[in-house]
């Protein structure tokens, strides 16, 4: 296997969890009963321009199927998050109603509902009929296709080029990133600007966030792969941001590499501390495996110890991070006999893999468990404010990742 980016042989392991199902497939009760079909989860790293990058064993089309079950609009922080932007963006680009935003995989409109109630012309491009049948309920206009270079040209030969691209956590989820970028390249005007987010990888190695490997994400991004990525196809990062975000983001500003605008200091601080923290160093990557091994170590012990004193727990949020951790650490019914999630298109299906129900998070109330161990640890303050009560009982919140943690 090549190196997606740069074509470079890949010879070196970042992380190898063995064999899960897609981290989205969620399950009805009638699949139960059926054959679950696995992949290998397995990154590896580019010793040449440093992408870690997942084995091409899985198609984007049987991951981000018609009812794939990811919406945005279900995170409050995420809305608000996504509004902040809107508003921002707005003032920093002078958006108006000439201007024409474009979204890519702008899943069920969370975004570009802002652009909508401000009058300002905009189009989303999502492939998974679901969250776009949401989106067009809010009058968001949606092309439901993959994007990429063909595409990219098919609308600018129809006049549709945009003077914003916006692409918020799809970058990781594209197979072929540099056909992907030059579909970015083609479809801005000549002083437009592309913005992405992305989890940044730096902070996945530093507070050991293996959890957010899945099938879906095909790339694990640095700033410092990023940039190679779009220099090659004609494009300059002038600016980024760290967000917090995902565990620890970045939002880049890109535009064309004719653009008047200066390159910001705050690309070359970025690259500098990357160097620094060892991202362009092979023992950064090859050591990472066993920071995986000791989290699972942990989950595993604290669960089986809290089953010998008949303690009950249960998890809360049936997000992909979990269901890598539990396919990871083996973790079933056994252990943990439910999951609560506030998605109403999960509730009253099964987690890929571990088969464990999912419902809705009023059941907590119900049950009173002694613990609720919180799966998407990136929202742990949302979750314990909205589940605050279970204090009441003497409950109390775990999560996973850095290291398990039973919170106050």
């Amino acid at each position: 296997m090549n190196c997606r980016h740069c074509k470079t042989p890949l010879t070196h392991t970042f992380l190898d969890l063995g064999f899960a199902p897609p981290s989205n497939a969620y399950l009805t009760a009638e699949q139960l009963t059926q054959p679950e079909t696995k992949f290998p989860l397995k990154l590896y790293v580019c010793d040449h321009c440093w992408l870690v990058q997942t084995e091409d064993v899985t198609a984007a089309d049987k991951l981000f199927t018609n009812d794939y079950a990811y919406f945005s609009s279900v995170s409050q922080g995420w809305l608000s998050h996504a509004e902040r932007y809107c508003h921002q963006i707005t003032q920093r680009l002078q958006l108006d109603q000439n201007s024409f935003v474009i979204e890519v995989a702008a899943n069920d409109g969370y975004l570009l509902k802002n652009f909508v109630a401000a009058a300002i012309p905009c189009l989303g491009i999502e492939p998974t009929d679901s969250t776009a049948d949401h989106a067009e309920k809010l009058g968001i206009p949606i092309l439901r296709e993959f994007f990429g270079q063909q595409l990219a040209q098919e609308l600018s030969e129809q006049g549709k080029q945009a003077d914003l691209i916006i692409g918020n956590n799809v970058y990781a989820h594209v197979p072929d990133i540099n056909d992907f970028t030059a579909g970015l390249k083609t479809l801005l005007t000549n002083e437009g600007t592309i913005t992405l987010e992305f989890p940044h990888l730096l902070q996945l190695i530093q507070y050991r966030q293996f959890d957010t490997v899945y099938h879906e994400h095909f790339s694990y991004l640095s700033f410092t792969t990023v940039c190679q990525i779009f220099d090659q196809a004609g494009l300059r990062i002038f600016d980024v941001e760290a967000l917090p975000t995902h565990g620890g983001s970045l939002r880049i500003y890109a535009c064309h590499e004719d653009d008047q605008r200066n390159t910001q200091p705050t690309v070359v601080s970025l690259l500098a501390e990357e160097k620094t923290f060892g991202l362009s160093t092979l023992s950064t990557y090859t050591g990472f495996q066993c920071c995986a091994e000791q989290i699972k170590q942990e989950l595993i012990d604290f669960l089986t110890g809290q089953k010998r004193l008949n303690k009950s727990v249960i998890a809360y949020g049936a997000a992909a991070k979990g269901n890598t951790l539990f396919n990871y650490a083996g973790i079933s019914t056994d252990l943990v006999h439910l999951v609560v999630d506030a998605a109403t298109s999960k509730q009253g299906k099964f987690l890929p893999g571990s088969h464990i129900p999912i419902l809705a998070p009023d059941q907590i109330t119900l049950e009173k468990p002694d613990f609720v161990l919180i799966l998407p640890w990136n929202i742990a303050d949302e979750v314990m404010q909205q589940q605050g009560h279970i204090r009441q009982w003497g409950g109390k919140f775990v999560t996973a990742i850095p290291q398990l943690k039973v919170l106050p």
